[in-house]
């Protein structure tokens, strides 16, 4: 085939095969973890990622390039899920720029997009770091672009970019000493080659099997919604306002109390401007009420409402009715957690909303916006608790201007617990209580005691498959048979005897007589600590371990 220019049709069905393709390959994606724990998921969050951008197009086979690009870019922004989910998603967002106004690209267009979603994808990134997904992505976009010649095809444009993205790839070990020592190359950039591979095969008409458990979007059944019915779930509203010079000056248009209006109509809202371009979500029951204000301020360039009753049958959509909000305070918490018991603790502390998720299950940029509209309130401090977790944390920072969301730097749900137990919201300015939080997030050690799923050499530690593992941060420093033994090993490099207090969360999978036996001799060995027990229920981690 001879494919000389891309059209939306084709871009939706090419990100279809894309996530199709990693779909079949997610659980290799998961499995080149640097760490000997099960807790790789980098194909997973990648997965989600891309699938909330497929299903965005799934039905736009008419439609432009511009607006497919758009569609799926921000489906992705939304489903987006761990880091690498974010800088997937942002990949994606970069391209979208270089598709604006766009009906069909060319090859020149198409380059230019795709270095777009570079210099986005390291934007993303406070610090970039070579030898990941990024580095994967550039050196396969700068190749492919500097190989284009009159004679070239969008076939021949995939070859080279998948080929260079290969060979990055195959490099990451030398750029990186982690994956060099743990022998995988980078997750990341594993994840972003299947998709791209199965990018190329949509395009040269290659069947893509899809492997993966996926929830499609069913067409809508027209009779779930009849002459007698009532309307109980309101209406999914999406659209694209370019803002008018006409109409006023652009420039000028208030986003925040534009969004406090989308509250008081709706809920799921979210709303957030590229240059000139309102880009909303919003469900509720009168559409035409927001429509109608929406065009004192410019028109339309895209437009869907869809009648959820149609859905609720098909897809058991949560109920979704507009209610008066509850009262606005003046400080709200939300913090990420998992287990029954974690979350209980994080709620008994006064936090507003405690977001599933966590080690293994990293919640998306989707649910933190739920979670700031749950919370209401005009500052809202935030505890990823999770490293991986961060980015998509931060991400919905951006995207939500209705609240000043505060994103605290915790890596650990030890440092998330030790900051919301002794923070006080009415300690003085926002500034001033996030100082005052970060240095309790640096007074906090986080030990881990978790089962191996590999046999491993990290650290000078010989790690066994099915023995346990002693760690901090991502330095292991025990391996024993005996998870109390371990926890013993590991609370001597914490130095707990210097800790005050020393908390330990029993995960789900600890037998009780262990853990009363852990207990005691924490208790015994460290008379001069305080030792609480907390059972926490978290998956992944048999024990943890927090020294304050």
């Amino acid at each position: 085939m001879q494919t000389m220019t891309l059209s939306g049709a084709l871009y939706a069905g090419m990100i279809s095969g894309g996530a199709d393709h990693l779909g079949c390959y997610r659980k290799a994606v998961n499995d080149l973890n640097v760490f000997p724990i099960p807790d790789g998921d980098t194909g997973d969050n990648m997965l989600a990622t891309v699938y909330s951008g497929a299903d965005a197009v799934e039905r736009d086979t008419d439609a432009d390039l511009a607006t497919v690009a758009d569609r799926s870019a921000h489906g992705m922004l939304l489903g987006a899920r761990g880091n690498s989910g974010v800088i997937l998603s942002r990949i994606f967002s970069g391209i979208n720029k270089g598709f604006a106004g766009v009906k069909e690209a060319t090859l020149p267009v198409i380059s230019g997009a795709m270095e777009y979603g570079v210099e986005e994808a390291y934007r993303a990134v406070p610090v970039p770091v070579e030898g990941t997904i990024l580095t994967v992505f550039r050196d396969g976009v700068r190749y492919a672009n500097g190989r284009i010649t009159d004679d070239s095809t969008l076939e021949t444009y995939f070859t080279d970019l998948l080929g260079e993205m290969q060979r990055s790839l195959e490099r990451t070990p030398e750029l990186l000493p982690v994956l060099r020592e743990a022998g995988v190359v980078d997750s990341g950039g594993a994840g972003l080659i299947y998709i791209f591979e199965g990018m190329r095969r949509s395009l040269v008409g290659e069947a893509v099997e899809r492997k993966e458990a996926h929830t499609e979007t069913k067409k809508a059944d027209l009779d779930a919604f009849g002459a007698d019915s009532v309307l109980e779930y309101g209406y999914c509203t999406e659209f694209l306002l370019r803002l008018q010079n006409a109409k006023g000056d652009p420039e000028a248009f208030d986003l925040p109390a534009f969004v406090e209006y989308l509250n008081s109509v709706g809920n799921s809202v979210v709303a957030f401007r590229e240059g000139s371009i309102l880009k909303v979500h919003v469900h509720t029951m009168r559409p035409g009420d927001i429509l109608n204000r929406c065009q004192r301020y410019g028109e339309f360039l895209t437009l869907k409402v869809e009648n959820m009753s149609l859905q609720h049958n098909e897809t058991e959509l949560p109920e979704v009715t507009v209610t008066a909000p509850k009262p606005r305070k003046k400080a709200g918490i939300v913090a990420v957690a998992a287990g029954a018991g974690l979350k209980e603790t994080f709620l008994e502390l006064g936090t507003d909303v405690v977001i599933d998720g966590g080690q293994s299950m990293n919640p998306s940029t989707a649910d933190f916006l739920d979670a700031f509209d749950r919370t209401n309130a005009d500052v809202i401090f935030v505890f990823p608790n999770n490293g991986n977790v961060l980015m998509t944390a931060k991400q919905a920072k951006d995207l939500y201007p209705a609240s000043d969301i505060r994103v605290l730097n915790t890596h650990t749900v030890g440092e998330g617990y030790a900051a919301i137990s002794m923070m006080d919201t009415n300690a003085g300015e926002p500034d001033e209580i996030v100082a005052e939080l970060d240095e309790i997030i640096r007074s906090v050690t986080t030990g881990f005691v978790s089962r191996a799923s590999r046999n491993a050499e990290k650290d000078g530690v010989h790690v066994r498959s099915g023995d346990f593992i002693g760690f901090i941060g991502d330095t292991i420093y025990v391996n024993d048979c005996d998870a109390v033994d371990t926890a013993m090993q590991l609370s001597k490099e914490m130095h707990v005897e210097n800790c005050g207090v020393l908390l330990l969360l029993v995960g789900q999978d600890a037998p009780e007589a262990e853990a009363d036996a852990l207990c005691s001799a924490l208790t015994k060995s460290y008379p001069r600590t305080e030792v609480i027990r907390i059972d926490g229920g978290q998956p992944v981690h048999q024990y943890i371990l927090v020294g304050e």
